[in-house]
């Protein structure tokens, strides 16, 4: 399974702060109505390259060209270099000031195929993935023992989503190629303004609370969850074409087909019921929510220039429609019931007047601090948050010049308590997904006895590395 994170150390090489080379004016940015969803975590991504063929190419120039290269993208991205702070209303904004972002050199002691991808808090947390210290972005570069290299990136969630951050480090690799970038970001935050006046059903406004205060959202070290079984952990797998296909035809009733993604958002509601009712945790409410990108939605019926303006709008354009239903009556529906919930909620969030009527609620509440309710902590519950990167297609567009991608995934710090799983596609078989989970440890246990048969831990060897 690959090599334990005691087993080989990494060393720092260097840390400097890279800032743009065509430094913008000091300004201050604010954050979009959706933007002011999001609460204070990060998340990161790593991506991982084999040796580069290139005998040209060798490790001291790979990093000078990562560097120049950054400075280049982060003047087109240059909220990047900036700094969180406050407004005189409380909400979070962006001071552009161009002081750069973190860039960590560091090289390990290990070959790319003998790192442990399914359990990555054990192979990258501490080790491959930096921390973000200040700032909202943090790289860290890390050559391998066999000429390998890993890219990781942690960035402020509240700043960029997934959509937006795969727009950066797109755009970065290309730049490293010597490129024009992928993507060309827009700031314009008028294109999410609210209505006058403004306009929003019941079913809108219950999907948030206004809260005094925010819950932290990281792990408490006094906390007893900490040494049982509740512990939120990392894990990586793989899911087989065949399986998905499975999947989606038990999911489906009455020649009414339901997606690989609501199947499989089905499956895992319920396994999830059935372990905490298997387990003796009866009375829980069980929420799933699944977040859905509202660029396209919202350019919908407005032109080509709206839809080019909301395809690189850069920041958070997201909302999560969720289900709620009791553990034990959660276990005992049949998965295409529960299918047909799963399709019921993502509906009412999949058309551009939800978006709107999302914006114009929270144009309501501002300045109070807003969170998803299933997770705000208000109940005895789980609540599980569901994305989805295949379209990211980050596969054909993370060549830095050392080569194809040959992995990549999303990475939550080991320190943050919500649930969170993100699908994606598979580097080493089309139809195949890989599948990030951070739950707790005692669901993934559940899972790897009850459902082996569909969640297979990820190795090198099925990545052919």
């Amino acid at each position: 399974m690959g090599v334990k994170a005691e087993d080989f150390s990494v060393k720092v090489v260097r840390t400097e702060i890279v800032a743009p080379n065509q430094p913008w004016h000091d300004h201050w940015l604010p954050f979009t109505n959706l933007d002011l969803l999001v609460p204070p975590f990060d998340v990161g991504s790593f991506f991982c390259y084999k040796k580069s063929h290139d005998q040209s190419v060798d490790v001291t120039t790979m990093v000078h060209a990562l560097k120049a290269s950054l400075s280049q993208a982060l003047t087109l991205f240059y909220p990047l270099a900036g700094e969180l702070v406050r407004n005189a209303a409380g909400e979070p904004e962006i001071h552009c000031n161009n002081k750069g972002v973190d860039f960590i050199e560091a090289v390990a002691d290990v070959n790319l195929r003998d790192l442990n991808f399914h359990n990555p808090d054990e192979s990258i947390e501490g080790k491959l993935m930096p921390k973000r210290r200040h700032g909202v972005l943090a790289i860290q570069v890390t050559m391998l023992k066999c000429g390998g290299m890993v890219i990781a990136t942690m960035f402020d969630h509240r700043v960029a989503d997934g959509y937006s951050a795969n727009m950066f480090v797109s755009s970065w690799a290309d730049m490293t190629r010597s490129q024009p970038p992928s993507f060309l970001p827009s700031f314009r935050r008028s294109v999410l303004n609210a209505r006058r006046p403004t306009i929003y059903t019941s079913s809108t406004a219950n999907m948030f609370l206004s809260l005094s205060h925010l819950p932290s959202l990281l792990i408490d070290p006094k906390s007893e969850s900490n040494v049982d079984q509740d512990l939120l952990i990392s894990r990586i797998y793989y899911i087989e074409g065949d399986q998905l296909k499975r999947l989606q035809l038990l999911a489906s009733e009455n020649g009414c087909q339901r997606s690989k993604l609501e199947s499989f958002t089905s499956f895992l509601w319920k396994i999830t019921a059935t372990s905490m009712e298997d387990s003796g945790q009866f009375g829980h409410m069980c929420n799933l929510a699944v977040a859905v990108d509202g660029r396209r939605r919202l350019s919908e019926g407005e032109g080509v220039e709206k839809e080019d303006l909301m395809a690189a709008h850069f920041g958070n354009v997201l909302s999560v429609p969720f289900g709620r239903i009791l553990s034990k009556d959660l276990k005992d529906m049949p998965l295409t019931s529960v299918a047909n919930e799963v399709n019921r909620f993502l509906k009412s969030a999949a058309n551009k007047e939800h978006f709107m009527e999302l914006i114009d609620w929270v144009e309501d509440q501002r300045p109070k601090p807003l969170m998803s309710r299933p997770f705000a902590g208000t109940e005895k519950a789980i609540s599980i948050m569901v994305s989805s990167g295949q379209r990211f297609s980050i596969m054909d567009k993370m060549d830095f010049g050392w080569g194809k991608l040959v992995f990549g995934s999303c990475y939550v710090p080991v320190a943050r308590r919500d649930c969170y799983v993100m699908t994606m596609a598979s580097p080493a078989k089309d139809d195949d997904w890989v599948v990030y989970m951070h739950l707790p440890r005692k669901q993934l246990n559940y899972m790897d006895t009850h459902a082996s048969h569909l969640f297979k831990p990820l190795t090198t060897d099925y990545l052919k590395l």
